[in-house]
């Protein structure tokens, strides 16, 4: 069995007085997509910035490649793409500006990359439009527009489905499946009823554990 990328070991995190999880523990191997699931307020975005490293309220262990992820975090961050459940795009810049700034920090991309990309989800066209004249569904897409050029080991997917029309669920569907088939990790929370082969799940509800 392939060594785990990820490993939550007895997670716990409380908000408002109000136990989220305890004892939560699960892993995370490559070549898998695990859907994070559980009704409204049970906690699943907030597991997935803890997982991500964006949250410090929480008591437990995070493990990368084995190892404590604080001992190694540079590696981790490196390794790992996180995308929220809000686009996290400036509506000043057009989608090749915001690619190209989300994308400097990691490595040098292309412009012809990029508009590849954006042509990927949808967007061709667009390019060059400020995304503040965009939809909130096309907004979306530039922010989705990263995954057709990331290629860190370790996805970690808040909503991605949300605004989105029916081609572009499919072909997120389809990302999702190819990702793992290449050997790559997905964790994603999502309403959108996914059905995946092989696909694994972590149940939240009031006070979940494992």
């Amino acid at each position: 069995m392939s060594e785990p990328l990820l490993q939550a070991v007895n997670l716990q995190c409380e908000r408002d007085e109000r136990m989220l999880f305890r004892d939560l523990s699960f892993s995370i191997l490559p070549g898998t997509v695990t859907r994070v699931e559980g009704a409204n307020g049970t906690g699943k975005t907030t597991l997935l910035r803890i997982l991500a490293g964006l949250n410090d309220a929480w008591a437990g262990d995070v493990r990368w490649r084995g190892q404590l992820r604080r001992h190694q975090r540079e590696e981790f961050l490196r390794n790992t793409l996180y995308l929220g459940h809000r686009p996290g795009i400036k509506g000043l810049l057009t989608p090749v500006e915001n690619l190209r700034a989300l994308e400097a920090a990691r490595r040098p991309v292309s412009d012809r990359v990029l508009r590849q990309a954006l042509a990927g989800t949808g967007l061709d066209g667009f390019q060059d439009v400020p995304c503040r004249k965009l939809s909130a569904g096309q907004q979306r897409r530039v922010a989705l527009a990263r995954l057709l050029i990331a290629d860190e080991p370790l996805w970690l997917l808040d909503e991605v489905f949300t605004a989105i029309d029916a081609d572009g669920v499919q072909a997120m569907e389809a990302l999702l499946q190819q990702r793992a088939d290449e050997g790559g990790a997905v964790v994603v929370t999502t309403h959108h009823d996914l059905q995946l082969p092989g696909m694994h799940r972590i149940c939240l509800g009031e006070g979940a554990g494992p």
